[in-house]
């Protein structure tokens, strides 16, 4: 049997460490398939029920295991569907193969069925991005694009015509002048030191022992250096904010963090925003700068493993290019450690008052139940080693606030991109990823909806994930960011009648509970938790509980109002749960 070019391709993967491959089969693909086949005991192929759900996958898994994720479509529409996970790859900085199928190269131009041409539509979402018409270029190609999705974080595609892909592997058919020359080495996993230069270090710390009162904000860039960010925040006496892709960088129950930033942040992280004379920002490139200090009145450093993305936020006085766990570590001895704790305990006061607020709205005596109520038993009940992943929506605010990050927990979710549907596939891929470990998919019933069969494939490859559907049936953050503009909610809620997603898990054959009243909050989550494989526990939450910012400002009180006054259809609950959430928040 002749050894086929797609087996070159994925011997070449092999070579690089890679072990799984997301996908969905298709006629554009088939010799891939066959070159997958053939190494079936080298490279797990992970069948999939939707494109879009594979490049999630891939997605999720580079970034619970800092390798690359790999993804495989058809041509035409089935690489099309990638897109969408691809966008979260380039925008979180993860390193994603992308591999496509393309028509024959003989009928490449005449309009053939499904004829897309993959290498220009991805030229976008890509760092590196090309079409394969010659045998020969694998597998020097394959290390050009692992290299490049290593080296840039970010998303690398290769596309293969039918013919290439069944051709003979060393097949060379236009007889080059140059003959390719093949690689001599074999590939080895691509990380850069990422040492900064001692006199930039050396800048940074003379900034930071100046400070009066100073600020960490880390992001997922320091989730390997949680001990160097809080090694330096206890030296410096500095309260340290969290973007949300960065939540797991420290514990939250941290002496030294102040929780999150921006609209699901915390009232504290915003008053240090205000009143930091010195910004150490950490592995971040926080888009919404908004929520930073007025430019001019802070100083600012900045550890960026990126050097386009150093400054690109906030004027930024001591831009410092390295990775965050090597540059902590050279920081670390040139910092004067503080005596004076009074900046410090300040807000570890604000940081408990705002905990005991958010505490207080977890109230099990709601009706309907209260949405911060299932996260935070689920926050009770689950392993201290358990990876959560979460939806984009109101899910994200409720996991921001109530799910607690302590010993060995991890959260990932669409940080930039803030897709829906990314829970589901990233939970699958993160379990592939540690079969040991539990994990949890926090999702919204809009988000679970797009992408729903995937929990099909967890019951079909035994996979023992957790989903827990905060059910408001409606697009519930949209809702709010209408009234936030002053409009009256429009097309948000759906119709009756409501979806009871556990039916469909328990036709899948995994374990499927509806609940609707919060007495039975805490025993299904817990029998799904105990479930030796798949398990879906659908709760039906209060559609009119607001995932209110930190602080409201005056713009949006009054864009709210304005709302009602234009007649907002369900002011009345929405006023009645406002009302309670007050009370509750003061002490009921």
């Amino acid at each position: 049997m002749a050894r086929i070019a797609s087996e070159s391709l994925i011997e070449r993967l092999v070579e690089w460490g890679v072990d799984t491959v997301f996908g969905l089969p298709g006629d554009g693909i088939n010799g891939i398939m066959e070159g997958l086949r053939r190494h079936r005991d080298r490279v797990r192929f992970v069948l999939v029920h939707h494109e879009e759900a594979a490049a999630f996958m891939a997605t999720g898994y580079a970034k619970a295991t800092g390798r690359i994720g790999v993804c495989l479509a058809t041509s035409g529409p089935g690489g099309i569907h990638l897109l969408n996970g691809l966008y979260d790859a380039k925008l979180d900085h993860v390193p994603v193969l992308a591999i496509t199928g393309m028509q024959e190269t003989s009928v490449l131009g005449t309009g053939y069925q499904q004829e897309v041409h993959l290498d220009r539509l991805f030229a976008d979402v890509a760092e590196y991005n090309m079409m394969i018409t010659n045998p020969a270029q694998l597998p020097s190609l394959v290390d050009q694009a692992v290299r490049t999705a290593y080296a840039r974080r970010g998303v690398s595609h290769l596309t293969l015509p039918n013919d290439i892909q069944v051709a003979e592997a060393d097949a060379d058919p236009y007889k080059h002048v140059a003959p390719v020359r093949l690689p001599q080495t074999a590939p080895v996993y691509l990380q850069s030191s990422g040492i900064p230069r001692q006199e930039d270090v050396e800048w940074a710390a003379e900034v930071l022992n100046r400070a009066e009162r100073p600020a960490m904000l880390v992001g997922q860039g320091a989730l390997h250096a949680r001990q160097e960010v809080l090694a330096v925040a206890e030296a410096l006496g500095a309260p340290v904010v969290k973007t949300l892709p960065g939540k797991a960088v420290i514990p939250d129950d941290s002496p030294y963090t102040t929780g999150g930033i921006g609209l699901l942040g915390t009232r504290p992280s915003e008053e240090l925003m205000e009143e930091a004379d010195v910004l150490f920002m950490v592995g971040t490139n926080f888009p919404y700068s908004k929520f930073l200090p007025e430019p001019g009145k802070v100083r600012v450093v900045q550890f960026e493993a990126e050097p386009t993305r150093a400054g690109a936020r906030i004027a930024t006085d001591v831009p410092v290019v390295c990775d965050a766990k090597e540059g902590l570590a050279a920081l670390l001895p040139l910092l004067s450690r503080r005596d004076d704790t009074a900046h410090l305990a300040k807000y570890q006061r604000m940081t408990a008052e705002w905990r005991a607020d958010m505490d207080a709205l977890e109230n099990p005596e709601r009706d309907p139940i209260a949405p911060q109520y299932p996260v935070s038993i689920l926050d009770e009940l689950a392993a201290d080693d358990a990876i959560m992943t979460c939806d984009s929506g109101t899910v994200a605010t409720w996991a921001a606030r109530h799910w607690t990050v302590r010993g060995g927990r991890e959260f990932y979710l669409s940080g930039t991109l803030a897709s829906m549907a990314n829970g589901l596939p990233y939970a699958i891929a993160m379990q592939h990823a540690f079969p040991g470990r539990q994990v949890i998919a926090y999702v919204g019933d809009g988000g679970f909806s797009m992408l729903m069969a995937e929990f099909l494939t967890a019951v079909q490859q035994r996979l023992p994930i957790k989903v827990i559907v905060n059910n408001n049936n409606s697009l519930g953050q949209i809702l709010w960011e209408q009234m936030v503009l002053g409009y009256p909610e429009h097309g948000v809620r759906y119709a009756e009648p409501e979806a009871d997603f556990s039916a469909w898990a328990r036709s899948c054959g995994g374990f499927g509970a509806k609940v609707t009243k919060a007495d039975d909050v805490g025993l299904t989550i817990g029998q799904a938790l105990a479930h030796d494989g798949p398990a879906l526990v659908d709760v039906d939450v209060n559609p009119n509980e607001p995932p209110l910012p930190a602080k409201v400002s005056y713009e949006q009180a009054k864009n709210f109002a304005q709302a009602f006054l234009k007649g907002q259809p369900h002011r009345a609950a929405i006023a009645t749960t406002l009302f309670k959430d007050r009370i509750q928040r003061m002490g009921d």
